[in-house]
């Protein structure tokens, strides 16, 4: 049985209706409906939404996750990149969230479409800050570049859990050290650029696993961590092996600080595209831009 903590308090729906209305007319996918997101409700209602691109079919089999799988994946809409510019453009957004099923079928892994997209939005929605939620493209640094030089503010990608459960939850084709190279490799190839990543908690590890991952992410130069309760999205999907409580999150975000992690979203219903790191994170891409700090990254 879920503990007192894990119900979430109803919100307004008028935003949510709009989101959803948009969505539907425009025939654009969102991570919040395909992953049955838990905060879907809150964060439309408030004006966030995480777009999911390169169709709902993903080509991985990860254990955790209710996203259809297939392998091979839908026929990709050339159109998506004005779609989703038009539907952040109706909504006024100044923050949004991009990102994408796995195309291990495609040659470029659609890394060149998800860069079109970053673009569109970007050419589109002048000031808008972009961040992207992207595959590990199987540590192929040709895919990386695309999506670094598309120039999004923040690059996120997520190690999922500790090192030794990863193989029991992620697809064979991923791994934890894999993972942790796409985060290393996107800040050398900008430095400037945010790095972001996320971590399911109650799948079975202990505290250290946790507190050594978190090391881990620090010494590859992440700089945004967000921790979670894992909700079985289905009977099809894992287990629950632990409700966490709200206090050992919060002891887990303080130390994440004090390893130095700019900001540390933990909670039970905290997601790596959940609101709770949007505010520092606008706040912070904001005063980097305006004193300059930006800088110029080659076209491929």
């Amino acid at each position: 049985m879920k503990p007192e903590w894990l119900t979430i308090k109803p919100a307004s729906t008028e935003k949510y209706d709009d989101i959803k209305n948009t969505i539907n007319s425009l025939g654009v996918y969102t991570v919040c409906v395909e992953a049955k997101c838990p905060n879907a409700t809150d964060c439309w209602s408030s004006g966030t939404a995480t777009f999911m691109v390169l169709g709902d079919l993903c080509t991985r089999g990860c254990r955790f996750c209710s996203v259809p799988k297939k392998a091979t994946g839908t026929t990709i809409d050339s159109r998506e990149p004005e779609k989703l510019a038009l539907a952040i453009s109706k909504w006024g957004l100044e923050y949004v969230v991009i990102t994408s099923v796995c195309r291990d079928d495609l040659e470029d892994q659609g890394s060149g479409h998800f860069a079109r997209c970053i673009e569109e939005i970007k050419k589109a929605n002048p000031g808008i800050i972009v961040e992207v939620l992207i595959p590990d493209f199987e540590d192929n640094i040709e895919c990386l570049k695309r999506i670094v030089y598309a120039k999004p503010d923040v690059v996120g990608h997520n190690i999922e859990t500790v090192e030794r459960l990863s193989s029991l939850v992620r697809d064979r084709r991923a791994n934890y050290r894999q993972s942790l190279n796409v985060l290393k490799d996107a800040k050398k190839l900008n430095p400037n650029i945010y790095t972001k990543s996320a971590m399911m908690l109650g799948i079975g590890e202990n505290d250290d696993e946790v507190s050594q991952a978190m090391r881990d992410l620090r010494a590859n130069g992440v700089d945004f961590l967000a921790l979670g309760q894992y909700l079985r999205p289905s009977r099809f999907q894992l287990e629950v092996s632990e409700y966490i409580k709200p206090e050992k999150f919060e002891r887990f975000k303080q130390k994440a600080i004090e390893m130095g992690f700019l900001y540390a979203a933990a909670g039970p219903f905290v997601r790596s595209s959940y609101k709770a790191g949007e505010y520092f994170m606008k706040s912070a891409i904001k005063n980097k831009n305006r004193h300059g700090l930006s800088v110029e990254v080659p076209r491929i």
